[in-house]
């Protein structure tokens, strides 16, 4: 038996409030709005009952923002994509940002379990004056539990459309790939956190999120296989390399936080959900 679900959320702007709505098939839901920090940013959270994807289960996404809307979505837990013997299991993610609209994408790391066969996609379109910022964090095994990721594959694709696009293939019997210096070099957990705008990013704009997440990194023990770049003027990148999730998603949140301040002068906040 195969798990297939979807959801449509939809934040709006009403009365100076960002106000979400959503529709969902399968066993996908969003959990009460909240607004920790005032009415203008509303927090959400999805949840997936069964907890994980198996061969032929499929997950469809689809978050918009309509203008002068911020929405914020994370997730309580791991996603797990686990063995299976099968057909591949496929997770898609579609972002649509209306003009002057802001977006949060933020779930916790997708697990990957060995055997797995599992392709995870992203697109966002962004009109002119939205922004967007999101990570995406990809666990290879458990190490610490003693499972390795010796088996399976696993796709990843991260696109902005006629902007920027990072598509990985990584198969766990590729031995280059899984343990070169070219390569993950031994390392388990791949992390992504970008800032994505509808236009061009003016210079200055942009270099300063560039120096201040430079701070961050330099003094953070991933400092040797993290590394912040801009690969298109409407883009600034973090990647990161790491042997397990904690120290990965520890330096996201932190210059996720100096992201928020430089780009949007928001104060340090974290969703309640991460604190428990």
């Amino acid at each position: 038996m195969t798990w297939n679900a979807s959801l449509k959320l939809d934040y709006s702007l009403e009365a100076g409030k960002s106000v979400a709505r959503f529709e969902h098939q399968g066993p996908l839901r969003i959990l009460q709005s909240l607004y920790p920090e005032g009415d203008a940013i509303c927090h959400n959270v999805i949840v997936h009952p069964p907890g994980g994807l198996v061969g032929g289960d499929s997950l469809s996404l689809n978050f918009s923002a309509a203008a002068g809307s911020h929405g914020l979505v994370t997730t309580p837990g791991a996603s797990r994509f686990y063995r299976t013997e099968g057909k591949p299991a496929l997770q898609t993610t579609s972002l649509q940002l209306a003009e002057n609209s802001r977006l949060q994408w933020l779930p916790l790391e997708a697990i990957c379990y060995s055997g797995c066969l599992a392709e995870n996609r992203l697109s966002a379109s962004l009109a002119p004056s939205a922004e967007l910022l999101a990570w995406d964090i990809t666990a290879l095994g458990l190490p610490a539990a003693g499972k390795p990721f010796d088996a399976g594959s696993f796709c990843q694709h991260l696109e902005l459309p006629g902007v920027w696009l990072e598509r990985a293939q990584i198969d766990a019997k590729d031995e280059l790939l899984m343990n070169s210096p070219l390569g993950l070099a031994g390392q388990r957990c791949i992390a992504t956190l970008f800032f994505a705008a509808g236009s061009k990013l003016g210079k200055q704009r942009r270099q300063q999120a560039l120096e201040v997440a430079h701070e961050v990194i330099k003094n953070h023990s991933l400092c040797a296989m993290s590394g912040v770049s801009s690969p298109d003027p409407q883009i600034v990148v973090l990647r990161v390399l790491s042997p397990m999730v904690e120290p990965a998603m520890d330096l996201l949140r932190q210059i996720r936080l100096v992201w928020r301040s430089h780009f949007w002068a928001l104060a340090p906040s974290n969703p309640r959900i991460w604190s428990t």
